[in-house]
This record gives structure tokens, C-alpha cells and sequence, in this order.
């Protein structure tokens, strides 16, 4: 067994995950002892080195070149061997892998009744509330459901639902509150895709407790049915915000609380989005199959009630799975018919679709392009960055982590094009753009342009980029 453990969470962490693998263990050992609480001494005796080894190592006057000084950084410290280009050490299988949910497990294969729905918001609500440091830990840690498991346990959305027990408490909400509480969704939606999920999610995660605390009362038919279409819009922002907070798990979890509800309130149009939500959460997730599953459940469940809007955002979810599958052919129809749908787009369809317009599909089209283009970089990546440079021109830094993401993808393209100064020019305007960003995908977005600018020391440019890149993942 390892000398001196690291705790999963910071060995998992993606700043020490790339410091390890660049064997730059300055980096490491001072992001272990800022986190860990270990300190110079504690790890030196571990890692069987003398303090002013790891003195001299911290200061970077000391490159860590020997395979035994490398052996014994691993196994003093827990350090699995694949993270710094070793063979799995002998002690990894003693390793307990953390639990795949959180200490208050939630489960969402009940059957689809209003009455179960409202306690699953309860349920959910309360344990992330409650939520404290190790509880946050293992919920990073879960992973999301996948498979004919989840595909199965959202059939129910194409079928009536089934009755539940009676409310006999008397509610008195009229549509004046609902009105507000409808107000209040779009107002946390409108937060979460201009800053980012990790500041307000708690405030979210407030209200949806207390519309289904209303929904525990008997209301009236038509407040009911608006109440739940609350809680399902709701549900949809806790689950960009969980994902934005790097909680996978639950983010699937609130996006599947999210269909249920939609489904209780009867808006199939919401249902669909929250399907597409999904499959965008399974492609990030190297899922491309299931993601494709998706998008035709949703698009099988919104047929002869989605507008042309809805209809071009569902096939952009369709073109991103065949890209991901390399399917270049099929992402060139099905993103040809999105176009075609968005052509015909009016004003009448519901709010929240209003953020896909011809800027919306054009970067959605240079992010998937850029997919293809890490592939086969000579075929893709100028067309890649000409639609990112597009939708820049189109929506500026008012579509918030949007515009972010853009910026990330524009300097991706640029570094894959060989243009090192153009790459750099837009990995500082990112960072410049994403300040105030509060999101997983956005710093994700960051570690993975950060592989770029290894390899290039030997440019002040680079270095600089770099530099930024490093400080702002170290946050």
C-alpha cells in the first residue's frame, strides 16, 4: 500500500492529472500540498526522498528524469502508474474505487405517475441541499447511467400515464403565482446559459423544492398542470447547472426528473428538448450510440407537434452522433435539414428554443466539425474555424458561455491548422471571456486546449498562452 494516500478527489483533479502526465511534479507537489495538507516533509518521507530533494524539485531547479525517483513518487503517493507513463503499480487493485452515486441514492425507474414524480423532486432536492464535502465527492465521482438501462427507463415518456394516489391537503395557489413561478424558470435559465451553473444552482434547487412542495397540495386542474411543466423547467436548469458543476450523475438524474415532469404537464415539446439534453450529456461522454437513440425518441415523441425550430435543434443533435460515429455523410444531411427547418422558423414557438438561430446551428456545425477535424486535421479544421469565426460575428459575448466555448473552439482550430500565433490570440481571448464563467465545460474546454501548447516551449507566444492556461485550471 502507498506511504501516504492521496484522496481521490485531488489525484483526479484535472490540473494534477496533466502535471503528472507532463511529469511536472513542481506543479504537482505544490497543488498536493495546497489541497492534501501534506507537507514538504510529509512527502518527501513518503516518496523516500530528502527534503531538499523535494525542495529543489518544487522550486523547479530539479527535472525528475529517474525511473526510480519516478517509481517511488508513485508508490509513496498512491499515484496510479498510468498517470505518469508507468505500468499499473502492484498495490492499484487494493484500491477502493469510490461508489458509482452519492450517499443518498435516488432512483428513477419508478413507474411514471404525478404523485412519484413530485416525491423524486423531493427526493433529489433534499439530498443535494443537504449535500456536504464528502457527499460532493462521491457525487463527482458517479458516473451516469447508459445503455438499455437508461434507454428503458424512459419509455414510460411515449405512454399515458399512470394514476396516482389522491391529494387531500387544499392548495391555494392561483395563476397569478404560477405566473411568477413560470417568470422565476426564466430567469434561472436565462443565469445559467449567460454565467455558468456553479454559483446559483443551490437557488434553484430551492425553488423546484418548493413547487413540489405546492404539488403535494390538491390544486386546481389547470394550476396543477402549469405547476408541473414548473418543476420541469426547473428540473432542465438544475441539470445544465449540475453538469456545469461537474456532477454528471445528478445532471442525468434532473434532466430524467425533468422528462417526467414535462410529461405530467403534458408538453411533449419540452420533453424533446430535454431528450436532446441528454444526448448532448452522452456525446460529451464518448456515448454516441445512445446519444442517437436519444434524439430519435425525442424526435418519434414530438413528431406533428414540434415546431421547425425544434425540429433543426433535434437534428443537430442527430448530426453531432453521426459525426461522433464518423459518419461524415450522414452529419452533412442531417445538418442540410436542420438548415432547411431553421429556414421556415417563426416566432411562434416557446421561449426557450428562441436561443437557436442561424448562429446557434452555424457554431453548433464548427464544433462538430472540429471533431472531425482532430481526426483528419487537413480536411476539417479550416472549414471548422471559418463556421466558429461565423458565429462569433453573430453572437458576441452577451451568449455567454456559448461565446466562450466558441472562442475555445476557434483557437483549437487554429492550433490544428498549425497557426500557433492565431491559436494563442484566442486562447487569451477565452480567458478573457470565460473571467466570470462559472463551468465545468468551459474549464474542461480550457485543460483540452492546454494539450496544445505542450510541446512548444521554445515560443515566448506559447509559453505565454500557456502560462494563463495553467493559472486559471490551478483556480
Amino acid at each position: 500500500m502507498p506511504a501516504l494516500q492521496i484522496p481521490q478527489e485531488i489525484v483526479t483533479r484535472a490540473d494534477v492529472r496533466r502535471a503528472l502526465a507532463e511529469h511536472d511534479f513542481a506543479d504537482a507537489f505544490r497543488i498536493i500540498k495546497q489541497y492534501a495538507g501534506f507537507s514538504q516533509n510529509r512527502i518527501a518521507i513518503a516518496c523516500g526522498l530528502t527534503p531538499g530533494k523535494v525542495s529543489t524539485i518544487m522550486s523547479g531547479s530539479t527535472q525528475v528524469t529517474s525511473y526510480d525517483v519516478l517509481v517511488r513518487i508513485a508508490d509513496g503517493l498512491g499515484i496510479p502508474g498510468g498517470y505518469v507513463g508507468l505500468a499499473p503499480r502492484p498495490w492499484e487493485g487494493e484500491v477502493v474505487p469510490p461508489p458509482d452515486t452519492a450517499e443518498v441514492p435516488v432512483h428513477m425507474d419508478s413507474p411514471w405517475q404525478t404523485d412519484v414524480t413530485v416525491e423524486l423532486a423531493g427526493q433529489l432536492t433534499s439530498a443535494d441541499l443537504a449535500m456536504n464535502r464528502r457527499t460532493l465527492a462521491r457525487a463527482l465521482a458517479a458516473t451516469t447511467v447508459s445503455g438499455a438501462h437508461l434507454l428503458d427507463s424512459l419509455e414510460g415518456w411515449m405512454h399515458p400515464g399512470e394514476g396516482g394516489r389522491r391529494r387531500t391537503r387544499p392548495g391555494r395557489l392561483g395563476l397569478g403565482d404560477v405566473e411568477q413561478l413560470e417568470e422565476s424558470a426564466k430567469a434561472f435559465r436565462t443565469w445559467d446559459h449567460r454565467y455558468g451553473g456553479g454559483l446559483r444552482r443551490r437557488a434553484v434547487l430551492g425553488q423546484l423544492s418548493e413547487v413540489a412542495a405546492t404539488l403535494e397540495e390538491h390544486q386546481a386542474p389547470v394550476v396543477e398542470e402549469r405547476l408541473h411543466r414548473v418543476l420541469a423547467y426547473l428540473a432542465g436548469t438544475a441539470a445544465t447547472m449540475a453538469w456545469d458543476s461537474g456532477l454528471q450523475r445528478r445532471a442525468q438524474d434532473y434532466y430524467r426528473l425533468s422528462l417526467r415532469a414535462a410529461h405530467a404537464g403534458g408538453d411533449r415539446l419540452w420533453g424533446a428538448n430535454v431528450l436532446a439534453g441528454m444526448a448532448r450529456q452522452m456525446l460529451y461522454n464518448g456515448r454516441p450510440h445512445d446519444a442517437l437513440e436519444l434524439v430519435r425518441l425525442a424526435q418519434e415523441g414530438s413528431r406533428g407537434v414540434a415546431g421547425p425550430r425544434v425540429r433543426a435543434m433535434l437534428r443537430t443533435r442527430e448530426a453531432w452522433a453521426m459525426a461522433a460515429l464518423g459518419r461524415t455523410t450522414a452529419f452533412e444531411r442531417a445538418t442540410e435539414l436542420a438548415r432547411q427547418d431553421l429556414a421556415d422558423a417563426s416566432a411562434d414557438e416557446p421561449y426557450w428554443i428562441g436561443y437557436f438561430d442561424d448562429a446557434e446551428l452555424t457554431g453548433t456545425t464548427g464544433g462538430r466539425l472540429l471533431e472531425l477535424a482532430r481526426q483528419n486535421p487537413r480536411l476539417h479544421a479550416a472549414q471548422a474555424g471559418e463556421q466558429i469565426r461565423a458565429a462569433l460575428a453573430r453572437r458576441g459575448p452577451e451568449a455567454g458561455r456559448s461565446h466562450v466555448l466558441d472562442r475555445l473552439g476557434l483557437a483549437e482550430a487554429y492550433f490544428l491548422c498549425g497557426d500557433l500565433v492565431s491559436g494563442c490570440a484566442q486562447t487569451h481571448a477565452a480567458l478573457d471571456a470565460g473571467e466570470q464563467m462559472h463551468s465545468a465545460r468551459v474549464r474542461e474546454g480550457m485543460a483540452h486546449l492546454y494539450s496544445y501548447t505542450v510541446g512548444h516551449g521554445a515560443s515566448p507566444t506559447v509559453r505565454e498562452a500557456r502560462s494563463r492556461l495553467r493559472e486559471h485550471l490551478a483556480d
